[in-house]
């Protein structure tokens, strides 16, 4: 039988033909797909032309089509659809594509020529592709001798295999830690909807008892702000807060101290003196001193607020005859807070929030007004799983953008948290348009019930399209500079930017809607909503910089310096960083913590604050100029969502902001003034 994999798709915009794609086609594919692309790379050292940037780099840029396309169409698979047979061809495939990518870039004939090729009479892109080039081969190693590639080449393959675990094992932890609940009385707090979502949960999963309420990725879960039966609050915490700690098939602990100790080697190997300098040295981040310099600042106010708050919580349990607030109390008082000195109740809020309207009215509506981009579902494509729905997106003159894929719905085989992946890149070189997906976990209404988003999840909507948008008016030459391929600390910034478009007044008023009655959500709510913007800033900063600074300890060990506690390790730096809240735990503890030991996060997490300050200035410009118009999201788009990593990225910033970013509008936005 043929393989679609081997060869392009012929449906519309080279979508794979999921109907025609099993898990036993990877592996053959994988393996025809870097056969392929070794034979490409061997005739491009044996061309017995001098080097050029045609025969040499665009040659390397053409090359592979069969492994990319392979590769996007499996990872998507390992992060959405983890079957046990995807599972385990992942388990094979990491060092397999580890060893390739090594091959490459350690070839010296190839290095030679890559590095003889000049750079005289290159348009900006070609030339910025040439030094891209060049600087990753450095980065991987082709410049040591044959005993440093030998060594490198066994880091990166324990490191793929070791990447591979930890998500494995987390993904089935998180399963098992699903909380379990046999009376509904347990429950009192949740909605109608969200306990028949918990029971549906529980059937999916056999799991034996009458509700199951799972756990997303991040520390805090969202019925802690709802449910009123403490026990049960401690249980989902502390479920949430042990994964990959437990004396388990899950613990991910060993996992994690391994790789950090392996990237420490990798980095003295290449001449650094830890994995978060050498990280540091692929991002915009001028060096690991500057990301020390930004946090230093936002910790102790930040500290300070969250102190502040949590007397306010104190209170407000003290009411309860609860004398010694705990972590899992924190966001049921919240928001009580909330409700009190607000008058805003953010649950009572989701039957506004209906996930077609969301996205129709919404998402898509604004950027409609701001790019002048249309949707249209396709019932006619196949998605990779039944929940998958699938939109056109054309431009302002009716041509074709690309494809949009929504994967909205939480399931056993796919990841917590949320995220984009690209199916197809844009390339002019290659002449192809792209194919983007976004994730979410939403629980799954009962059959024939609406699907209604927390006001959270629909925040958590607009800033993955955010990234949509990057990939979808991508506008470049090369696939290496495509849609969102630009630094980490980077990436964040235009999904977080198109949060903003989620409360402004002429969008909220054409999706916020009561889903019974077409009832705008008042405008005195939202501005309820503003009014309270800064209320759990001293929280969500704190717990995010928990994360990060944990992030940042874990990748500044030296080579050598071995981890044989980890869970004391963590304490000790979370202590050492002024950020050890007992009622405060850290966003993602070592355990859980999938961006960077499963992920492209290692020593990176910094980057959603790094971009935070990009994107609160944006804000800020898109304020001054008038908001939702055609003229500026013309603008941002031109300017810089079409660049991908074609421009440096801070340039392309300045293009657009006519100056260097400034920290006051992030400040102010958090509180931290």
């Amino acid at each position: 039988m043929s393989n679609a994999l081997l060869s392009p798709s012929a449906l519309p915009y080279e979508l794979p033909d999921f109907t025609a794609i099993a898990a036993k086609d990877f592996i053959p594919a994988f393996e025809a797909g870097m056969k392929e692309q070794r034979s490409e790379i061997d005739a491009i050292t044996a061309c017995p032309e001098r080097a050029t940037f045609e025969n040499t780099i665009a040659a390397l840029e053409r090359s592979g089509q069969i492994l990319s396309r392979t590769s996007a169409v499996f990872f998507n698979a390992a992060m959405s659809h983890a079957t046990a047979e995807v599972q385990e061809v992942q388990k094979q495939v990491g060092p397999l594509l580890s060893a390739h990518e090594d091959a490459i870039y350690q070839d010296s004939a190839l290095f030679e020529r890559v590095s003889s090729v000049p750079g005289d009479g290159l348009d900006d892109e070609s030339a910025r592709l040439l030094a891209e080039y060049r600087r990753r081969f450095l980065r991987a190693g082709a410049a040591l001798d044959d005993a440093g590639k030998a060594r490198m080449r066994e880091l990166n393959t324990r490191l793929a295999e070791l990447g591979t675990a930890f998500s494995q094992k987390l993904l089935a932890d998180t399963n098992e830690s699903a909380l379990a609940v046999d009376d509904e009385s347990e429950l009192q707090g949740l909605s109608p909807d969200d306990i028949a979502a918990a029971a549906a949960a529980a059937g999916e999963a056999g799991s034996g008892s009458k509700y199951l309420l799972s756990l997303i990725l991040a520390t805090p879960q969202p019925a802690l702000a709802r449910l009123k039966n403490r026990s049960t609050r401690q249980r989902l915490f502390e479920a949430s807060v042990n994964r990959g700690f437990r004396d388990n098939d899950g613990n991910t602990l060993g996992i994690a101290a391994e790789m950090a100790a392996l990237r420490a080697e990798r980095a003295a190997l290449l001449g650094y003196d830890s994995h978060a300098e050498y990280a540091v040295g692929d991002q915009t981040a001028p060096t690991i001193g500057a990301v020390h310099d930004m946090l230093s600042k936002l910790v102790p106010p930040a500290v300070r607020n969250a102190g502040a708050e949590a007397q306010k919580l104190q209170v407000a349990a003290s009411r309860d005859g609860i004398h010694e607030l705990q972590p899992w109390d924190w966001a049921y008082y919240s928001e009580q807070v909330r409700r009190e000195e607000f008058a805003v109740d953010l649950d009572a809020l989701r039957p506004w929030f209906e996930l077609d309207r969301v996205l129709n009215d919404g998402v898509f509506f604004a950027a409609n007004q701001l790019y002048g981009i249309t949707f249209t579902e396709r019932p006619d494509l196949t998605g990779y799983h039944p929940d998958v729905r699938i939109w056109e997106v054309r431009d302002q003159d009716g041509s074709g953008l690309g494809l949009f894929l929504g994967d909205y719905f939480t399931r056993e085989t796919k990841s917590g948290g949320a995220w984009m992946n690209e199916l197809v890149s844009q390339s002019r070189l290659l002449g192809r348009k792209p194919v983007v997906v976004n994730n979410l976990n939403i629980s799954r209404p009962s059959e024939g019930e609406p699907a209604l988003l927390t006001f959270d999840e629909v925040v958590t909507a607009f800033h993955e399209f955010g990234h949509a948008l990057h990939g979808l008016f991508s506008d470049v030459e090369f696939p290496l500079f495509s849609g969102t391929a630009v630094p980490r600390d980077f990436v964040e910034y235009p999904s977080q930017v198109n949060e903003m478009w989620m409360l402004w007044p002429e969008v909220a008023a054409n999706f916020a809607r009561h889903y019974q009655t077409g009832e705008p959500l008042p405008q005195e709510t939202l501005d309820r909503i503003h009014a309270s913007s800064l209320w759990g800033e001293g929280f969500r900063t704190t717990e995010y910089l928990g994360a990060t600074l944990l992030d940042l300890a874990w990748h500044e060990l030296s080579a050598g310096e071995a981890v044989t506690d980890p869970e004391a390790f963590e304490e000790k730096a979370l202590a050492d960083s002024g950020v050890s809240l007992p009622l405060v735990p850290p966003r993602y503890r070592t355990g859980y913590f999938k961006h960077i030991f499963a992920g492209g996060y290692s020593a990176a997490y910094y980057s959603y604050i790094w971009s935070e300050v990009l994107d609160a200035d944006t804000v800020e410009w898109f304020r001054e100029n008038g908001g939702l118009t055609r003229a500026n999201g013309d603008a941002f788009r031109s300017k810089l969502l079409s660049k991908g990593y074609s421009a440096d990225p801070l340039e392309s910033f300045r293009n657009l902001r006519g100056r260097d970013a400034e920290i006051g509008p992030l400040l102010a936005r958090r509180g931290l003034s």
